[in-house]
């Protein structure tokens, strides 16, 4: 299983969110992480395009989207975009796409949230031809994509879907390279991410990437009480909120791994067992709570 990080742009508190991801990616890098995962959120600055300035400075470590909502963009126009960060990187771009939320899409977007698998599906057939250097002829109910683009030397990035439904699992395995997760078990990978998304697969390889909270911390009540208020959003929006009941965990606070290494590390063990080929810590609390759960992540590469 593989070992990665995560982090959100955030408001650069009061400088640059650019120059503070470069930072950030920066300092993983050196604590010995290949890859680091960053959410766009839809308030936050444009994140491939952030990508794009970081590995220009940054090299040795890949980044990945995850995830970036389709809703407000062309298959076309993503594609350039992406493109263009893999070829300003050397191919070092993973792309992680989702739908976002019914609440996100309809209310602040003004885009409908119905038939996402349909949607999704139809952005894909646009997005990934493009990818893959070739020209898109896709005519569809709620996306078209006709024509083709011209980024010569831009390797094509592996897509994966955030994908926690049985139907969107079942697109993602039959045509991406796999799923991400967030506030998702291993009770649940186990008995529900892993069969739908392989079994939709047939002989194709694909992987289930899971994002979890973490905070190794010697205060494990008040790390609980602040991942309860942090997340509590995530205990509200269905998709979550689904995920949340099937693992049996009442909050967003169950589902972080809080505790000392030692705790956090069988929390961490878990989700290997239940077949996750890479997890993602997403570090919450203080400065040095943050660099003791970095530290412990490494400890738990193979």
């Amino acid at each position: 299983m593989r070992i990665s990080v995560f982090g959100f742009l955030g408001d650069g508190g009061g400088r640059s969110p650019v120059d503070r991801y470069v930072e950030y990616l920066r300092r993983v890098r050196d604590e010995g992480f290949s890859r680091l995962w960053t959410a766009q959120l839809p308030h936050e600055p444009d994140l491939l395009t952030t990508m794009a300035v970081a590995v220009r400075e940054v090299d040795g470590i890949e980044v990945a989207t995850g995830v970036l909502p389709i809703q407000v963009q062309h298959p076309m126009a993503l594609a350039q975009r992406a493109l263009t960060v893999n070829l300003v990187s050397g191919g070092r771009l993973v792309l992680g796409l989702g739908l976002s939320h019914k609440v996100v899409s309809e209310h602040t977007w003004g885009v409908s949230f119905d038939r996402p698998v349909r949607r999704m599906s139809e952005f894909l057939d646009g997005l990934l031809p493009l990818l893959a250097g070739e020209p898109a002829d896709a005519t569809g109910e709620f996306t078209t994509t006709r024509g083709g683009l011209r980024i010569p030397g831009a390797p094509t990035p592996p897509v994966y879907l955030a994908a926690l439904g049985p139907q969107m699992l079942k697109l993602a395995g039959r045509r991406t390279a796999g799923t991400v997760t967030w506030m998702t078990g291993p009770r649940t990978i186990t008995g529900h991410v892993r069969p739908s998304l392989r079994d939709a697969a047939g002989d194709r390889q694909v992987e289930v990437i899971s994002a979890l909270p973490i905070c190794v911390t010697d205060d494990a009540e008040a790390a609980r009480a602040y991942a309860a208020s942090e997340y509590a959003i995530y205990g509200k929006l269905p998709s979550y909120r689904a995920m949340l009941d099937r693992e049996g965990w009442a909050g967003p606070e169950d589902a972080a791994l809080i505790g000392t290494e030692s705790a956090v590390a069988e929390r961490i063990e878990e989700m290997r067992e239940a077949g996750v080929d890479e997890f993602v810590g997403a570090t919450f609390g203080s400065s040095e709570e943050r660099a003791r759960s970095r530290a412990l992540l490494l400890s738990c590469r193979p």
